[in-house]
């Protein structure tokens, strides 16, 4: 006898062999229990789910007749009777099955459709299966919407599809679909483990679950996968054969990538990638490895409680939990994504590992700021809190503090309020590394000389003045400033010039000032832009009497229609300077305007509305026409708005409590 795959001879013959599609077993089975069967069934779902397996279970249900030949319609058929029998072996008269990927004209439709004015042969009901619905054409959907809709009472009608988009609307309305989702790893695992056990097969835990995830939710293609495994592990299924089988990617190296990635290891990155090279692994399979992991990882860092409790003996759970919880949340997503992105460029690229390579790189690229980072910026606030320096300050009145009072500030430079004491204070001990940090550039060495050297203090001169002073030693009125003073150049200063400073303080009054650059006030370029805008020059006017009267007969026509396209814009844009009886004079500022036509159709509206019988038109300066007062009052109407919102107690509490801000332009009049 020849052998029968593995898919074929286990498919299931009745509904509680059925795995992984709980919810349309319960429903059929309510269904069949209860006798409320519907004429016509459609089954959608992925490829290998159980569509053609349900639907012959339940043709075996509608016309089961019993061990004893009693039996009427059931949820558990028999499988001995001939019914039974019959229909598992495809030898039942009354259930035809017609496959539309090859039958889809509308002459095979009418063939099938033919039998169904005849009563069954056999059985208790007529079934028609029909396959792949979705490659009918729209004449063969069409020849069957009638029988379709009203079948015979002993005619069943069961549609499978693995596209329910391509169906058509008044097709899925007459029936009632359900949709066969595909099967979770889990499920396939536990199934697979019940075969192999029931065939005798040795198998390990680590291939079954390779060949669950490859079967991508099909059971047909999981049981497919392990017959092909069995031939290539003779007789046994062994992780090592069933990777090489597949081409999957060790999970190792998806593990190291991520570690390295995670650790900022460029180094161990390349070379794993190059390893992928030599051992001849999928680029794509290696980046779709990396995602599933990654999509793990983002579970057990959402939800820890996961992470606890995964399975010890699983030791691809137990690394990718340790990978969650070294690698921060937000930089697994950023992994993830780059992944995803990263498959679709793979096609790009002349060579697939080497766009590999570059997707890797820049994962690494992209890795957000680290602990060197955060250590590096710790070292420079630290050094700069612990380091000393000396401040030098202008002041109305200078004096020297006492040794015991060292001063630190915690930046290189700063700013401070107005002091009435100006003092110059020693240095207290600093470390190497503050002391670098403090160091200046040669350009601030430069300054920093001119300012605390160039002096000489010590040889009794005086210091040099403020600019802008008449006299040496002149106190100018300038902001009271500071600024911190490189190490090396403050203790210079206070070893040469602190007795000279002294003796001058002593002497008389003087005055130690070091300028500081203050920022300028910010122009007028940068300066916040109101709420709204100030009114445009179009909706200023100066009101004039005959302006009236003209914005009032404009107004008129354009309600009333009577002027449309450039008619309307010329009366619109146009001033009334003078009214002779009969003949009117207005005025436009754009030539453009000034048509023939246009002025021949606007006398033709002023004379049907009684007003004018004749018109002429100048060009010139306007103060006042229909558009721009119409203009006018649209930007009265937003400032009133606008005032209305900024009053509002609510508005102004948000504003106040929240620091919200109204949208410029976002206000708009009812």
């Amino acid at each position: 006898m020849s052998y029968l795959v593995l898919a074929r001879k286990y498919r299931p013959r009745n509904f509680t062999e059925m795995v992984g599609q709980e919810h349309v077993v319960q429903a059929l089975t309510n269904a069949l229990n209860t006798q409320r069967l519907h004429h016509a069934y459609l089954f959608t779902g992925t490829r290998g789910v159980g569509k053609t397996t349900v639907s012959r279970i339940l043709a075996k249900s509608l016309n089961c007749q019993g061990p004893d030949g009693q039996g009427g319609i059931t949820a558990t058929p028999c499988g001995v009777c001939s019914a039974c029998t019959d229909i598992d072996s495809g030898r039942f008269p009354d259930y035809t099955e017609l496959d539309a990927a090859s039958n889809r004209g509308v002459d095979e439709v009418q063939s099938l459709l033919e039998q169904a004015v005849y009563k069954p042969v056999q059985g208790r009901f007529k079934v028609f299966m029909i396959d792949e619905v979705h490659m009918l054409t729209n004449t063969a959907f069409n020849a069957m919407l009638k029988t379709l809709e009203e079948p015979p009472e002993y005619l069943k009608f069961v549609l499978a599809t693995t596209d329910p988009q391509k169906v058509p609307v008044t097709v899925l309305s007459r029936c009632l679909q359900f949709n066969l989702r595909p099967m979770a790893p889990e499920t396939v695992l536990a199934h697979l483990n019940f075969i192999l056990g029931y065939e005798g097969v040795k198998s390990d835990d680590a291939s079954l679950r390779l060949l669950s995830r490859a079967a991508r939710g099909s059971m047909r293609d999981a049981l497919s996968l392990t017959d092909q495994a069995i031939a290539f592990g003779s007789g046994q299924l062994q992780e090592a054969a069933v990777r090489q089988m597949l081409g999957a990617v060790d999970r190792s190296y998806v593990f190291r990538l991520i570690d390295a990635l995670a650790q900022g290891d460029g180094k161990t990155v390349v070379e794993t990638s190059d390893t992928l090279r030599l051992n001849g692994l999928s680029a794509a399979s290696t980046l779709e490895e990396m995602s599933a992991v990654l999509q793990r990882m983002a579970v057990f860092q959402a939800v820890p409680q996961m992470a606890g409790a995964v399975d010890a003996d699983d030791s691809e759970a137990a690394e990718t939990a340790r990978l969650a919880a070294l690698m921060p949340a937000d930089e697994t997503q950023l992994l993830y994504s780059l992944c995803l992105h990263g498959r679709g460029e793979l096609g790009l690229a002349p060579d697939e590992y080497a766009a590999l390579t570059m997707v890797l790189l820049r994962l690494l690229a992209f890795k957000p700021p680290g602990e060197s980072a955060e250590k590096k910026t710790l070292t420079r606030a630290e050094s700069a809190s612990s380091g000393p320096t000396h401040v030098v300050s202008a002041a109305p009145v200078m004096s020297v503090a006492p040794a015991a009072a060292p001063a630190t500030v915690a930046s290189p430079a700063m700013v401070s309020t107005p002091a009435p004491v100006a003092s110059v204070q020693p240095p207290s001990p600093i470390s190497p590394a503050a002391a670098d940090n403090l160091a200046p550039s040669p350009a601030q060495n430069d300054s920093s000389s001119v300012s605390a050297e160039s002096s000489e203090f010590s040889d009794g001169s005086e210091p040099p003045p403020w600019p802008g002073s008449d006299e040496p030693g002149t106190a100018v009125s300038a902001p009271s400033v500071a600024m911190a003073l490189p190490v090396h150049t403050a203790e210079k200063y206070e070893s040469n010039q602190r007795p000279a400073l002294v003796q001058k303080a002593q002497a008389a009054p003087e005055y130690v000032a070091i300028p500081v650059r203050e920022s300028p006030e910010p122009g007028e370029r940068l300066q916040p832009l109101p709420l709204s805008a100030p009114t445009p020059v179009s909706a200023r006017y100066t009101p004039t009497e005959e302006g009236d009267v003209w914005h009032t007969t404009v107004q008129q026509m354009v309600a009333a229609e009577s002027i449309t396209a450039l008619v309307r814009e010329l009366a619109l844009q146009s001033q009334l300077v003078a009214r002779d009886g009969g003949h009117w004079l207005l005025r436009v500022e754009r030539e453009s305007l000034n048509q023939p036509t246009a002025r021949e159709r606007l006398r033709s509206a002023l004379e049907a509305a009684g007003h004018a019988t004749q018109i002429s038109v100048e060009v010139g300066h306007v103060i006042d026409s229909p558009a721009r007062r119409n203009a006018a009052a649209a930007a009265e109407r937003q400032r009133r708005a606008e005032e209305i919102v900024n009053n509002d107690p609510f508005v102004q509490s948000l504003m106040r409590d929240y620091g919200a801000r109204i949208v410029p332009g976002s206000i708009k009049p009812a």
